[in-house]
């Protein structure tokens, strides 16, 4: 090393590190006032339910549907709506496991889980990345269920972080991934299942 000075030199791993810690203490603020701001009872409630339907019992409910009133012409988008789900979860349980970011429960005392999360770590929000794949894949070939999908996904994302579970930037990239990946599987050859 130059001048022998070992301990300038920052490892990447390092400064994404911090970059990282930095990005999770701003965030910290704006998770406790949007927590706070979410303290009547029916809008946490409300948040809850929405949160507990974005766990799957949702999506699973509207391919039945699908199925049952559209019979065969439903097969291809399920199909697609099963296979993104299932690198959905891949992905964001690998994601989860590389970043290891605590959620804002566990890093503020007056953040408190208003649901019980389904995990250790927060990013990104797999609820969230779930929905916006679903939502997109199903709109693209039926497009008058935006009127159930677009608030309902919009409310799961939101309740992310009401519920203290999700940093704004978790929603923000489980949004973005989920539009990736549902664009990548309206990509495949389904339609002629």
């Amino acid at each position: 090393m130059p001048n022998g000075r070992l301990n300038a030199v920052i490892k990447p791993s390092d400064a994404v590190s911090a970059r990282w810690a930095c990005l999770t203490d701003r965030e910290l603020v704006w998770c406790l006032r949007f927590h706070q701001a979410v303290r009547q009872r029916w809008a946490v409630r409300l948040f809850a339910v929405i949160s507990r339907l974005g766990d799957g019992v949702f999506w699973y409910v509207l391919m039945m549907v699908l199925l049952l009133t559209e019979g065969a012409a439903a097969i291809p988008v399920v199909s697609q709506m099963l296979l993104t789900g299932a690198v959905c979860l891949a992905l964001y349980k690998w994601l989860k496991a590389k970043t290891t970011r605590p959620r804002p429960c566990a890093r503020h005392g007056r953040i408190l889980p208003r649901v019980a999360p389904l995990d250790e770590y927060s990013f990104p929000s797999g609820h969230t990345l779930h929905a916006t794949a679903f939502t997109l894949v199903t709109l693209y070939s039926y497009p008058t269920l935006a009127w159930l999908l677009l608030p309902f996904a919009t409310l799961v994302a939101l309740s992310r972080v009401a519920l203290g579970l999700h940093y704004p930037s978790d929603v923000l990239a489980g949004a973005l991934l989920g539009a990736g990946l549902a664009g990548l599987a309206l990509q495949l050859p389904f339609t002629q299942l």
